[in-house]
């Protein structure tokens, strides 16, 4: 079984809900806050297997405990049971929206914006492929000359390994 990065207690450290909230949310539902944090842990790693070395080691990046936390509070709040128009709630759900959206900055980032392993397989930019995909000439119609003349040249090229 895997283990969270975070702890119950760490979580009741970092997090902006209140500690009395976090006994009360264990004591309706003992595990489910363990199991939380060891599941959004996972899906961390998940967004970024790529890039960084995960499962992340001791000690843990800071940004991964804030990314945690701040996913999994959002969690947490609903499951303790909370008023979804209430501001404090939507700045809740914003941020964690915002933790996300970091993951994912960080998964695809090429100038690696946050200081986390990078895998021992992979380069410094952790990119394994990469090259333009886009080609463009100076005309619209330069295109389908340039094929043109590469098809006539293959088919003499053809011609003359056949006679």
């Amino acid at each position: 079984m895997s283990t969270p990065y975070i702890t119950n207690d760490r979580f009741r450290t970092l997090t902006a809900m209140p500690s009395v909230m976090v006994d009360r949310l264990e004591a309706m539902a003992p595990g489910w806050l363990a199991a939380k944090l060891t599941a959004r842990s996972r899906w961390i790693d998940s967004r970024l297997a790529k890039r960084y070395a995960t499962p992340f080691g001791t000690p843990v990046p800071e940004a991964v405990e804030d990314w945690l936390t701040r996913i999994v509070t959002l969690h947490a709040y609903i499951r303790h049971g909370v008023d979804q128009l209430d501001e404090q709630f939507q700045e809740l759900k914003a941020d964690a929206t915002k933790a996300e959206d970091e993951i994912k900055e960080a998964a695809e980032a090429t100038n690696g914006l946050f200081d986390l392993p990078l895998r021992a397989d992979a380069s410094g930019s952790a990119i394994s492929k990469g090259a333009p995909y886009v080609y463009s000439e100076r005309s619209p119609t330069l295109w389908t000359k340039i094929q043109a003349r590469r098809g006539r040249e293959e088919r003499a090229r053809g011609r003359g390994t056949d006679a």
